[in-house]
């Protein structure tokens, strides 16, 4: 082998070892200051980030509040406004404590308050972070429900971290745009303070020191209360079937009864019995789940039959039977 040939022979197998130390992806250095970046931001929170940017910096608040009201951001109640509700935004908003954990999200209590004026209590709803969110059963429910953008709705199919966050701010959107239609036609349902991405602010059902009223399950009425109980309830839910809805998941647990009246709560999941081809299979759950509860409790047979009132919210809601 010659000098030259010699050269290139050896040349050849110092860049073939080299390439054989090199790793497969070489990964950038991060710092322990730079975030983590999981997924892409939808277009809400890409605003919200953009607005806080601008911000100059914040500044302790006064009273130990937790913000600012938020009033002036996102989507507000239908009007006109209740009078007991805080609209200033010199208000601020105190967090008070948990009301209540689930797996789709938590509710907090809320004071806002004008310093030395006017305030009024919230349940705050915070729908879970992408890596926490458990959506049971939320492809049934988000039949029917579609967006305008492909990708957005090709995220939500493959459940991405992206899509996932869309999921939350999906049930958010329809949560307060159910509550608002319903509180409009006068139906037993929280008045729907405001919206900003996940984070639904509804009224405090309950005393003024801040104890929520019980849920159904809770209790133990008497004949006579329960009649007076499901009498209601059966308004309610006719009501929901007009405006083309069912709870979608109706049980004791998400009833409310404050000074004798009864509240429906967690909308989220709200079925479009118009949109969903499953609507009348949610209606039939619903009927069953409640009038099984109030049979349990030893109300009339033959007035809470579960497929009698299926039947009368069906064609309340113009659904074949």
């Amino acid at each position: 082998m010659s000098s030259y040939e010699q050269y290139d022979h050896d040349l050849f197998r110092n860049v073939k070892k080299s390439k054989a130390r090199k790793p497969k992806s070489a990964k950038r250095q991060r710092f322990d200051d730079e975030p983590v970046r999981r997924g892409r931001l939808t277009e809400e929170e890409r605003d919200r980030l953009a607005a806080l940017r601008d911000e100059p910096e914040p500044q302790p608040l006064p009273g130990g509040a937790d913000r600012w009201s938020t009033w002036d951001t996102g989507d507000r109640g239908p009007q006109p406004h209740p009078s007991w509700l805080v609209t200033e935004l010199a208000a601020l908003d105190h967090e008070l404590g948990v009301l209540k954990t689930g797996k789709e999200a938590d509710v907090h209590l809320l004071r806002r308050a004008v310093p030395g004026g006017d305030s009024c209590l919230l349940a705050a709803k915070r729908y879970r972070d992408t890596d926490h969110r458990m959506f049971h059963r939320d492809a049934g429910y988000l039949e029917g429900r579609r967006l305008r953008k492909s990708r957005e709705m090709r995220a939500i199919e493959h459940r991405t971290s992206f899509g996932r966050g869309m999921i939350a701010q999906q049930w958010a959107v329809a949560e307060f745009s159910v509550l608002s239609a319903l509180w409009l036609t006068g139906a037993p349902v929280p008045y729907p303070v405001q919206r900003v991405g996940t984070e639904v602010l509804l009224e405090f059902i309950g005393t003024p020191d801040g104890t929520a009223a019980p849920r159904l399950a809770a209790l133990r009425p008497d004949a006579d209360e329960l009649d007076e109980l499901w009498s209601q309830l059966v308004e309610a839910l006719i009501a929901l079937a007009e405006h083309g809805f069912t709870h979608g998941d109706l049980s004791a647990y998400n009833v409310l009864v404050h000074d004798g009246r009864l509240v429906l709560i967690d909308l989220p999941q709200a079925v479009d019995l118009a949109a969903n081809p499953l609507g009348l299979d949610y209606l039939r759950r619903d009927a069953h789940n409640i009038a099984g509860w109030f049979r349990s409790r030893g109300a009339d047979e033959a007035r809470t039959d579960p497929d009698l009132l299926a039947e009368r919210l069906a064609t309340a809601g113009n659904l074949r039977w």
